[in-house]
């Protein structure tokens, strides 16, 4: 085969993902190798990204659908281009943007009052009295808001 494929096990010792997960992943669309005449499968050596990528989109704690639905915006059979992954930077830019303020909030609000109504901290009776949080709905207010 050319030098532009690699098999499946070179495809998991170069991302550290399991034979069975590449399978899996097979499966539910996300990657999609060529069959040898034998038929064995075969990557494109992009399809280290695509797996890379999918990583990176699990971490960041996307879904498979979801992950699925960037990766449907490239192309099949073709190593993808500086641009198609400019596409789905762009696409997913925003997702990650507001994760990001998520996690702040997160970070600054965990010690102190989060909204959620116990009112059990100090701080909590000073921040949320009454409960005011409560008036906007359930679940911690003071983070989701």
């Amino acid at each position: 085969m050319h030098a532009s494929f690699i098999t499946i096990g070179q495809l998991a010792k170069r991302t550290g993902v399991a034979v069975s997960a590449l399978r899996f992943y097979e499966e539910k669309g996300l990657l999609d190798p060529i069959r040898t005449g034998g038929n064995q499968r075969r990557f494109l050596r992009g399809d280290i990204r695509r797996v890379s990528f999918i990583l990176i989109a699990q971490k960041l704690g996307l879904g498979l659908a979801e992950i699925e639905d960037h990766l449907a915006a490239l192309p099949q059979g073709r190593n993808p281009t500086l641009a198609d992954w400019q596409k789905i930077s762009r696409q997913m830019r925003v997702q990650i943007d507001e994760k990001i303020k998520l996690l702040n909030r997160t970070r600054n609000q965990l010690d102190q009052c989060i909204g959620c109504g116990c009112l059990s901290l100090e701080k909590c009776r000073l921040y949320n009295k009454d409960d005011k949080l409560g008036l906007k709905g359930p679940g911690p207010r003071a983070v989701l808001d």
